[in-house]
């Protein structure tokens, strides 16, 4: 029997297989819908190449949704195609987190050893708070491309504080202003969990990953998850497990559990649903609106990560894309990262082929619009551009997403009417099922996510380690 069925080979879904198959007596196989080479060096080369990014309109390895949205559909999910972007939630998002957690297993203070263990930082990892020891290298742009470059000199030009480090601890450097971005990168190469964390551990014997199959539903036995229904081309079938952990991510796992009866009692009953157990899955959700500026620039000579530098303003973060998305045309992303409106995920049909719906909610509150109306006018400033009525129906025609979509599963206590899981991802009142990726944050964060997905899985991992132990020794 397998000891720990994982949902998914993406980001956390790497991150959590690696550190649980590191017990030998702990029995691990992963279901991953997308591809799964054999080892690190089968990787196709442009998966590889942090300056590219495979989410075109002929992209094979990505799950696309209503609205532009997409994530990644292979091993390593979007840590594998993402931009390799590395920051850190701030303190105030842990406190936040942790608040609406009602654990202090979120707080700052508890989650910096772990971001510590994490990181191999080679520009701070000798700083306070930092790591120059652990799997994933962490490196900023040295030689900027031309666009970076001059976007940070009119930052300085307008009177903006340089950030040294992003990723500091609170206190030890300017809270607003223009600074490299981390990334995660080995030398030259994008340096997504499936490599740090996933490919190293792949030889283990206990360890089991399968790609190009799909998991269709939840195998329960009254309240208690014994493994998964899944199918693979033609053939399908039922994988069994003490104990299952979805890393889908925040779509895939959310759609999962209301296919398989867990969710709103209205959704399950019009998509013919029998119900498990009514929860409030997909009620809840939030991301980044993100403005594209766009203005007249020269092509870029050669490709580099899509993001060096970003401009933080409390909570607006102004981005100069160095790839140009429109021929003739720079882009410079105005993103709400604290916005007050919340989105809704649900289903049309109980059909896995069938995408998820996202209402993400955007604009709806005015407090936001005028936040990104405020980053609109700082952006044309820095950039030399007329100024420009904004409107909203400006914002509506320029609006797009970061693609940083978390919460529909949300983390808080048993009494918390809109929680799914609870401080350790477990859900609540369905057992031996865990959710460790971003569906479970509670909060919007002040970062792009990929650094906080690495550290709640690696979280929840070691915490269902413990639980298995405390399980075993009560059987």
């Amino acid at each position: 029997m397998t000891s720990t069925l994982v949902v998914g080979a993406g980001s956390a879904g790497c991150v959590v297989a690696a550190r649980l198959s590191a017990d030998p007596a702990h029995t691990v196989l992963v279901l991953e819908a997308g591809p799964v080479w054999a080892s690190a060096a089968e990787l196709p080369a442009p998966l590889l190449d942090p300056g590219h990014l495979p989410v075109g309109p002929d992209s094979g390895v990505v799950w696309r949704y209503p609205g532009n949205i997409v994530r990644g559909k292979l091993i390593g999910g979007s840590g594998a195609i993402n931009g390799s972007y590395f920051v850190r939630p701030t303190a105030d998002d842990f406190a936040a987190w942790s608040a609406a957690a009602d654990s202090a297993l979120w707080s700052f203070d508890a989650v910096l050893p772990v971001l510590h263990e994490l990181e191999n930082d080679r520009d701070f990892g000798a700083e306070p708070g930092h790591g120059d020891a652990g799997p994933i290298p962490v490196r900023r742009t040295v030689d900027p491309a031309p666009v970076s470059a001059e976007f940070a000199e009119r930052c300085a030009a307008a009177g903006f504080a340089e950030i040294a480090d992003l990723n500091a601890l609170p206190g030890t450097g300017p809270a607003d202003g223009c600074g490299r971005v981390p990334l995660a990168l080995a030398g030259d190469r994008r340096a997504g969990p499936a490599l740090t964390h996933l490919y190293p551990a792949l030889a283990r014997p206990n360890l089991t990953v399968i790609g190009a199959t799909t998991v269709t539903r939840l195998a329960l036995r009254g309240s208690r998850v014994v493994g998964v229904d899944w199918v693979r081309g033609r053939e399908r079938g039922t994988a069994f497990a003490d104990r299952v952990i979805v890393c889908a991510g925040a779509i895939e796992s959310a759609a999962l559990l209301i296919r398989s009866g867990i969710g709103p009692e209205s959704q399950l009953r019009s998509l013919g649903v029998p119900i498990v157990l009514p929860a409030p899955v997909g009620a809840w959700c939030t991301d980044h609106p993100e403005i594209g500026i766009e203005y007249p620039g020269p092509t870029p000579a050669s490709t580099t990560v899509a993001l060096e530098y970003v401009l933080e303003l409390d909570d607006l973060e102004l981005r100069p894309y160095t790839p140009m998305f429109t021929p003739g045309l720079r882009r410079l992303g105005v993103a709400l990262m604290y916005p007050e409106a919340t989105g809704e995920l649900t289903l049309g049909s109980a059909d896995p082929a069938v995408p998820a719906r996202i209402d993400q909610g955007y604009l709806r509150s005015a407090r936001d619009r005028d936040r990104l109306r405020a980053g609109v006018e700082v952006a044309t400033r820095v950039l030399g551009l007329p100024p420009r009525a904004v409107d909203d129906a400006w914002l509506r025609a320029h609006l797009g997403t970061s693609q940083h979509l978390s919460g529909t599963c949300r983390m808080g206590p048993p009494g918390d009417p809109r929680a799914v899981v609870d401080e350790c991802g477990r859900v609540h009142g369905i057992e031996c099922l865990t959710i460790a990726d971003l569906s479970v944050v509670p909060v919007p964060l002040h970062r792009g996510p990929q650094a906080a997905v690495v550290l709640l899985a690696t979280l929840i991992a070691d915490r269902h380690a413990c639980d298995e132990v405390t399980f075993t020794t009560a059987m």
